[in-house]
């Protein structure tokens, strides 16, 4: 069936996007100086790049952050196993050492190119993929519409809508149309999305809902050496992480481990910023307010005086979740929509989290049905709920809940492999 005309509306997004290429390289590199990003790898935003196109089959998935980057890591290796180059962009700074790291041989990493014409052309002439697969909500129309013309299958993974995008589409409900129904196949998170999704133009024959891709994903590594190493210098403390936080969260944490250390004297906690360049800052908030820390970025341990371990590294997030029985999910007393709670279920952590937890209400839905996670309403209920399960029998069910819950998630990967396996070879 053929794909509805393209609207007026997206005539003049092209329009724009073309003549405000020069101004959106500008912010990109702004954005790279100010999260610390590789310069000399800028011109990739722009569909530039001095790596060569792998011979062969090529897949390209665009994950636009660290999130979405683990989720289809597993997903990666499969394609990878399986003889297809895979193509993985994102947008931050963060994502890109990550993926240094993670990546299997047979699969690179590039920054996204803008959604400018210019950039998108470049990309797709020089990377030539044979599928395009955007991760959860990452709807960029010049790029799919250009993978369109080529007659590339674009596939749409672990789809996500939330209430205000589907607001924003509805009020462009023909353009909606037109881009959604270019799509060979969409694989939604729930059936909510699919059905807004459907309502917004996409072709019900390619539309399904699968689960969430990050249930599926594989437990984040860890380095057992340097576990165990730790594990002996922290001992029988108590010990709890607060993960991924976000602006104005760390205040909220320290205010509840002032809780957790007025119960429990000996009581540490490791702190992970969600962005690793804003440590400092925080480093210079928790020594004004008092506490006694030490920085992981610095080399140093946590010591018996230790009050606050700073973890402002990439990469060892297993490591904080392998160590703690206790784990507040941040991202969600901040209005960012929380962050992953599949994570630190892998390794039988009790899970918190505070009441913004929009992009995870399948998750948190589903976990609290099984006594897999507590909801904190605030920065006093984290630090007595803490406390509290330091102190009571609680804990184990909630470990043993969260553990059971992600081991019971549908496995995913090896279907959304042979799905994509089947689009390149049609």
């Amino acid at each position: 069936m053929a794909a509805p005309a393209l609207t007026l509306t997206y005539r003049l997004y092209q329009a724009l996007t073309a003549l405000g290429a020069p101004l959106a390289m500008r912010e990109a590199r702004k954005r790279f100086v100010e999260t610390n990003g590789p310069l000399d790898r800028l011109s990739e935003r722009a569909g530039r790049t001095n790596v060569a196109r792998p011979e062969g089959r090529l897949v390209w998935i665009h994950a636009v952050s660290v999130g979405e980057f683990r989720s289809i890591l597993g997903l990666v290796d499969r394609l990878v196993a399986e003889g297809v180059h895979v193509l993985v962009t994102t947008t931050t700074a963060t994502s890109a050492t990550l993926a240094a790291e993670r990546l299997p041989e047979g699969a690179l990493h590039q920054f996204s190119p803008l959604d400018t014409p210019q950039a998108t052309r470049r990309f797709l002439d020089h990377w030539r993929p044979d599928l395009v697969a955007f991760v959860e909500s990452e709807i960029w129309p010049n790029q799919i519409v250009a993978a369109h013309r080529r007659g590339l299958p674009l596939v749409l993974l672990n789809a996500r809508l939330s209430a205000r995008s589907l607001k924003r589409w509805q009020k462009l409900s023909a353009t909606a149309e037109s881009l959604f129904a270019r799509f060979s196949l969409i694989l939604c998170q729930v059936k909510g999305t699919e059905q807004a999704l459907a309502l917004l133009g996409a072709d019900a024959m390619v539309t399904s809902t699968t689960g969430d891709l990050k249930a599926d994903a594989d437990a984040l590594p860890i380095d057992p050496d340097e576990a165990a190493r730790l594990s002996a210098l922290i001992g029988d403390r108590p010990l709890w992480v607060a993960a991924s936080t976000h602006e104005g969260e760390e205040e909220q944490v320290s205010a509840a481990h002032r809780i957790v250390t007025g119960t429990s004297r000996e009581s540490l906690l490791i702190l992970v910023p969600r962005h690793p360049e804003r440590a400092n800052a925080i480093a210079h908030q928790l020594a004004e307010e008092g506490w006694q820390i030490a920085r992981r970025s610095a080399g140093q341990d946590p010591g018996p005086d230790t009050q606050i371990y700073l973890a402002d590294t990439l990469g060892e997030t297993g490591l904080w979740y392998h160590l703690a029985p206790v784990v507040f999910v941040a991202g969600s007393f901040a209005p960012v929509g929380g962050h992953n709670p599949y994570e630190p279920a892998h390794f039988g952590c009790a899970i918190l989290h505070g009441p913004l937890y929009a992009n995870f209400a399948l998750a948190y839905g589903e976990m609290t049905r099984r006594d897999a996670c507590l909801e904190v309403e605030d920065a006093t209920a984290l630090g007595l709920t803490v406390a509290g399960l330091f102190q009571t029998p609680r804990l184990a069910p909630l470990q043993d809940n969260a553990r059971a819950y992600v081991t019971s998630a549908k496995n995913l990967q090896d279907d959304i492999a042979a799905r994509l396996r089947a689009l390149i070879e049609a």
